[in-house]
């Protein structure tokens, strides 16, 4: 009888994407890929930094501290182009952006909240609402900009900064969870990815 032979179980997609990732997280472009990132999430895109920003950090502690600032800049450069949109470009393509994520009817919702409480960039930083429905409705809102930077620089930064210096102190246990047990990781961040646009929709 001929041995049998057993093939080495395909590693998954998304196991192939995660290695993919910390393979990359040290390379040559991988600042200015989170500083798109950052900027790009702050305005118009539905992904978060966290997803590049964590491998990064988790490559190489020693400089968690500096992506976390370097993060936080284009985060808040690009909260910047995201009141762009909302004061200057709103009937085309905030209007747009606002209508593609589902929130079209909400946007006045969003103007009063902001006229009634404008220090609600502080608190929507933190949560999972996505933070260009925050920007971009500051823009429409015309809220103040000499408050905007701030908070956006104290919120962003502080969530950066708390992320990383997790990561920073318990690194290689959190390594070794997300490994173990990416699938399940995974499947928690599209549950606060998802529960970011529901609060977003139905709070305001």
């Amino acid at each position: 009888m001929s041995e049998s032979v057993r093939a080495e179980p395909r590693e998954g997609m998304l196991r192939s994407l995660y290695g993919w990732v910390i393979g990359h997280a040290s390379g040559p472009n991988a600042w200015w890929a989170l500083a798109a990132l950052a900027f790009a999430e702050a305005s118009f895109f539905p992904i978060p930094p966290d997803v590049m920003l964590a491998p990064m950090v988790l490559a190489n502690r020693r400089r968690a501290f500096w992506l976390a600032g370097w993060c936080t800049l284009f985060s808040v450069l690009g909260g910047l182009f995201g009141y762009a949109i909302g004061s200057v470009l709103y009937d085309s393509v905030g209007k747009w952006l606002i209508e593609f994520y589902g929130y079209g009817n909400r946007i006045e919702a969003f103007h009063a909240a902001f006229a009634r409480m404008g220090w609600l960039i502080l608190f929507q930083g933190f949560t999972p609402i996505p933070f260009k429905l925050v920007t971009i409705a500051s823009g429409f809102a015309r809220f103040n900009l000499a408050f905007f930077v701030p908070l956006c620089v104290i919120t962003r930064g502080a969530r950066f900064t708390l992320e990383t210096a997790l990561l920073y102190v318990f690194g290689e246990p959190v390594r070794a969870f997300i490994e173990k047990r990416l699938e399940i990781v995974f499947a928690v961040f599209l549950v606060v990815l998802i529960a970011g646009f529901l609060i977003a929709r139905y709070v305001f």
